[in-house]
């Protein structure tokens, strides 16, 4: 079956699963209901879209089917960034309070601090990005730390607020910055389309890239930064989900059978939609809500990517 196909299967399922979202009991007071499920199941759809675009570009330059962009430690530094604010200026202050300046914000530092990273270690040394992901690893447990102690000093009912953003919930969507959102993922979108060619190449690796004449260290610091821009998106709207982006880019590739991107970032992304949606809808509907998809998408993540590992061990 062509993958032009597979993802037109996908596309019919994402499109049925929503449609049950939105409509199933719902009732009789329309008016009330259909716009919350609406925005609700939008801000879904934008998140699985980050997800699986983002990690589909990180594990194509980075030539690894099992890392994510959390491995540079950027949701880590969100969670940083939100705790920071709240324990220096107050949970009252514009930049907590402010949802729409909030995310600017985070996503700014999360930008500067993608740049500053590769500007240090690829300064004309030829440092390979390895490199990167180390640093990236360290710089995560750092932040992850202090973000720990400094939740340790605050008051307890600011904690509360800084608690509420530590989590992937599903049930309780950043809705304030939705538009911000979606504007920001047709903007990466965009912006992308002119190193949609790249991709395949890049998936070669570093040193076929620049022999085939891709300016490789240009191009990985701009993808990088779409990375970032995306992962930003999808955290400020859910919060951190581990493991979402390792399963659907996985399956992506194990379900569409090919290495052209032009397909593996759509199927990536309507995949991610189908999981997010549909898992929502069985919490919803089957579970109710006694048990958050997040901690069944970690529980199914974290199994699948041990079995990526023993995979790569036997390989």
């Amino acid at each position: 079956m062509h993958p032009r196909v597979k993802i037109s299967i996908l596309v019919v399922l994402s499109v049925l699963f929503v449609t049950c979202f939105l409509f199933l009991n719902l009732g009789s007071n329309w008016g009330y209901a259909l716009p919350r499920r609406g925005m609700k199941i939008l801000a879904i759809v934008i998140t699985g879209a980050a997800i699986g675009f983002s990690t589909t570009i990180f594990q194509t330059i980075t030539n690894n089917r099992i890392l994510t962009p959390s491995i540079l430690g950027l949701d880590s530094l969100y969670m940083l960034i939100q705790t920071v604010i709240i324990f220096a200026l107050g949970s009252m202050h514009m930049a907590v309070a402010n949802k729409q300046f909030n995310f600017l914000l985070s996503v700014g530092l999360m930008v500067a601090f993608t740049g500053l990273l590769f500007r240090l270690l690829f300064k004309g040394d030829g440092r390979n990005l390895y490199l990167l992901l180390l640093i990236g690893i360290v710089f995560g447990t750092f932040f992850q730390s202090i973000s720990t102690f400094l939740q340790v000093l605050i008051d307890p009912n600011e904690f509360l607020i800084a608690q509420d953003r530590m989590f992937a919930s599903f049930n309780n969507v950043n809705t304030d910055i939705l538009y911000l959102g979606i504007g920001g993922i047709v903007c990466c979108g965009v912006y992308f389309v002119r190193f949609y060619k790249f991709l395949d190449v890049l998936a070669l690796g570093r040193d076929q890239a620049i022999n085939l004449g891709v300016k490789y260290d240009q191009v990985i610091r701009q993808l990088l930064i779409i990375v970032s821009i995306l992962t930003a998106i999808s955290t400020a709207l859910v919060g951190p989900i581990m493991f979402l982006g390792l399963l659907v880019v996985n399956v992506s590739h194990e379900f569409l059978k090919t290495h052209l991107h032009k397909y593996l970032i759509w199927g990536s992304v309507w995949i991610a939609i189908l999981a997010l949606v549909g898992g929502q809808l069985i919490v919803e509907r089957v579970f109710t809500f006694s048990t958050p998809l997040s901690v069944i998408i970690n529980f199914i993540g974290g199994i699948y990517f041990i079995y990526l590992l023993l995979k790569e061990r036997q390989s």
